[in-house]
């Protein structure tokens, strides 16, 4: 990772609860500047707004240089949203695009919806600040009787690049490897999305539900684990699992090479890694395996490794994957029941 990544992440994120969590692996006590960006607590929403959120996402003409003539003329079908602190381009829209300003949308709105019990536990900027969030937490973390550690938070996100409408949903942060999972892990879970339409308008009762999510989800992802743990996958089925997860392709050649090396990678974290070994045997560690490669050992292209994971989280491919992995267990089992709304 460059200089220039670590430098982002530890100015332009703020990690909350580390009495509870721990640093977050990109701190680095050299670039914090006159600030940290860890909080021992609950961030305050004054600290988000000035330090994130403190600045505008300006309107301005788009100009594109006609082939006829050589010369730049404005392109009347689209617009163009710039920071007002860098004026750095964010993203380009037709004339129907509606900004939801983060300090409105995942602020102001959020605020409205909290209570004594919930706070904001991070917040960051990605793509020089074309996607941004901010999570919900509850303050402590929630351990189950299998130790699967866990933190239930409502994650709130937008874009100002058109790669997202504002989504407010409930997901989980598994403690032991800092990933990304599903609320429910095998069903779509209570999500709102806001589409950046010139009728966008968040319905708080809606926002309300999926915010009451965050107290259900400790029970609901609670209840998923152990059914899970109580699943067991024997060497023999983990085998019939890589073989339709990871396909190896009959002849040699880079795509066997690369699918062996992932097959390799999953059965390394399934046997010997403290972060899904603990619950080999199982298709709870099934699904932590596959989850857990995709957040620190798949390849990453086009982005860091941070950067990456926080944009799937924030998109929900970190859902679809669970879902995937669990349906491809259950046909691997033969156990329909193992994805009841997959």
């Amino acid at each position: 990772m460059s200089r220039e990544t670590l430098d982002w992440l530890n100015k332009n994120t703020l990690i909350g609860f580390t009495e509870k969590r721990g640093t977050a692996w990109h701190y680095h006590r050299g670039m914090q500047g006159t600030e940290s960006n860890h909080y021992r607590g609950a961030i305050p929403l004054e600290d988000v707004r000035r330090r994130l959120f403190d600045w505008e996402a300006v309107r301005g003409e788009v100009f594109v240089t006609s082939p006829l003539t050589g010369r730049p003329e404005r392109d009347l079908e689209r617009v163009a949203f710039s920071r007002s602190d860098t004026g750095r381009v964010l993203g380009y829209f037709g004339p129907g695009y509606e900004p939801h300003p983060y300090g409105e949308w995942l602020l102001n709105k959020v605020a409205n919806l909290l209570d004594d019990n919930l706070a904001v536990g991070s917040a960051g900027l990605l793509k020089g600040g074309a996607v941004a969030w901010v999570s919900v937490e509850v303050p402590e973390t929630i351990t189950t009787p299998e130790g699967v550690a866990f933190r239930p938070h409502l994650l709130a996100t937008t874009s100002f690049d058109g790669s997202l409408a504002t989504t407010y949903k409930p997901v989980v942060t598994n403690v032991v490897c800092d990933n990304t999972m599903h609320a429910a892990l095998n069903e779509s879970g209570q999500t709102v999305r806001v589409k950046h339409s010139r009728k966008s308008e968040l319905k708080l009762a809606a926002a309300r539900d999926a915010l009451g999510m965050v107290h259900r989800v400790a029970d609901s992802f609670t209840e998923e684990v152990a059914r899970l743990c109580r699943t067991d996958v024997s060497e023999r089925q983990w085998q019939r699992f890589l073989d339709a997860h990871v396909e190896l392709p009959a002849k040699p050649g880079r795509g066997r090479t690369l699918a062996a090396r992932k097959r390799q990678a999953l059965t390394s974290l399934w046997t010997d890694d403290a972060r899904v070994a603990p619950w080999r045997g199982t298709a709870f560690g099934v699904v932590q395996a596959v989850n857990t490669h995709a957040h620190h050992a798949q390849a990453v292209r086009g982005a860091t490794r941070p950067e990456r994971n926080a944009l799937r989280a924030v998109t929900g491919d970190f859902d679809t994957l669970d879902r995937s992995t669990l349906a491809t267990l259950a046909r691997v089992l033969d156990h329909t029941e193992l994805v009841r709304a997959a």
